[in-house]
Parts: structure tokens; sequence; C-alpha cells
């Protein structure tokens, strides 16, 4: 087994029963190993930075988790022994090479490990997610798809100047009306598919959950600088709240459909 008994499940679930039509996701909320992989060759600065883990997004997440009465499904370790937002057969699920840092223990895996790690970290993670969604979708509610991450201050020696980054596939209803909501706050450096886009493979989990159900989906990236510490995680949870429910009150003004 790659995850033993006494290191708990691949996932937790916040807040299960929650009200609100949000689901909260958290795919790299922690930088826990699993023990049976070590260190994967890293010393410890690499363990505790951003290649590890999204720094400040579980804050994040459960914050809005607590402000929204909305339920919350995190992975409970690091993204290095398998990025939950990455499906199995992709590279970047075992990523070999993270920004500057090479992670040796991820070199060469055949493919019996890759599906060691995949059973045992990415599918009870989703299978989780899947529940969730179609047990309330079976009661007739709204479910909306929340996925909310981090972005490093400087990558690749260069540096990134923007706040938050609302980013959506091909179902933009949700981050459209978000950051109509940011434009009329006046919130400053927030921007639409930044740090990333759909071209580098980052919606996966949008993908699988969001897109093929047709609920209303986007996935937030905050500068890990901001949210590193609880005051700037409350700070950021309260707006994003925010932008969240106003965002929501106009999908419904407008009639906007959030599952099929």
């Amino acid at each position: 087994m790659l995850i033993e008994p006494s290191e708990g499940p691949a996932f937790a679930v916040r807040r299960p029963g929650a009200s609100s039509d949000v689901v909260l996701v958290c795919e790299h909320a922690s930088k826990t190993m699993p023990k049976a992989l070590g260190t994967l060759g890293l010393d410890q600065a690499a363990l505790e930075s951003h290649i590890a883990w999204d720094i400040g997004a579980l804050g994040v997440a459960e914050r809005l988790s607590d402000l929204l009465d909305a339920s919350l499904v995190t992975q409970r370790f690091s993204r290095l022994a398998y990025d939950c937002n990455r499906p199995p057969e992709s590279a970047d699920a075992y990523p070999e090479r993270s920004e500057i840092f090479d992670v040796p223990g991820n070199r060469g895996l055949d493919q019996r490990e890759r599906e060691r790690r995949a059973a045992a970290l990415y599918g009870p993670f989703h299978h989780a997610i899947d529940a969730l969604i179609d047990e309330r979708l079976a009661q007739g509610r709204a479910v909306v798809l929340v996925t909310v991450h981090s972005f490093t201050p400087v990558y690749f020696g260069k540096p990134r100047d923007g706040l938050l980054g609302i980013l959506h596939d091909t179902d933009s209803r949700l981050a459209d009306a978000m950051l109509d909501a940011a434009a009329e706050a006046r919130l400053e450096g927030v921007s639409r598919n930044y740090p990333y886009g759909p071209q580098d493979g980052v919606t996966h989990t949008l993908k699988r959950h969001g897109l093929t159900r047709q609920i209303a989906n986007v996935m937030l990236e905050i500068r890990n600088d901001l949210i590193s510490g609880e005051a700037g995680q409350a700070l950021w949870a309260d707006r994003i709240a925010g932008l969240l429910r106003a965002a929501l009150d106009r999908l419904n003004h407008e009639g906007g459909r959030r599952h099929a």
C-alpha cells in the first residue's frame, strides 16, 4: 500500500451537509508526503515550497467553507506524490521536475508505480467529489464547483504582479460573473485565466466534475505571498466570498442554469 492506515484517507471533507450551492475543492492543500515515498530525494526547503503544495490555499478554502456554509473536499497529501489536478495518463501527475527543482523520486516511474499512486491518491479524492456532487444533483439541488489554488509570485525568476486569477475552461458563466463583480467592486489585480489557462492543462478538475455535469465552475488562483498568514487568508476569503455571492446572484437573476 502507498498510504498506511495510520496516515488516514487520501482526502478530507469539511461540512459535508452544508447548505450552500457551492462545492469547494482544494487539490493541492497539503505538503505531507506518504511515508512510503520518503522525501522523493528533495531537501526540506523544497518540500516546504510551492512545488509541494499551494501555500495558503487550504486556509482560504476553509474560511470560504465557513463563510458560505459550503462543503469542501481537500487532498491530504502532496502534489509531488500525485497532482490531483491532472489525470492518471498525464506525465505532470507525477512531476519529474517542478519549476527549477528536479524530483528524483519521480524519475522514470514504471506503469505499475503510476497506477499505485493513482489508485491511492487520485481515485479516492475524485470519487469523494463525485459522490458529493451526484448526491446533491440526485436531490434536485443546484451545484456550483469552485477550486482553490495559489501561485508563486516569482516563477522561473520572473515576477508576477497579479493578485487573483479567475480561470475557466469552455464554460465561462461563473468566471464572467465573478470578473464583472470584481470590476464593480474596483478590486485591482484580478485577471481572467491568470497566471495559467486551459491551454496549460490546469482545468482537469473543472472538466471532470463541472463540464461533464454542465454545472457552473471556476478555478481560483491567489498569489501565495498574500495568503501565507492567517490575516491574509481571512482577507482574501472574505473578498472571494463577496465575489461569489455577487456572481451567483447575477447568474440567478439572468436565469443562468447551474446544473443540467
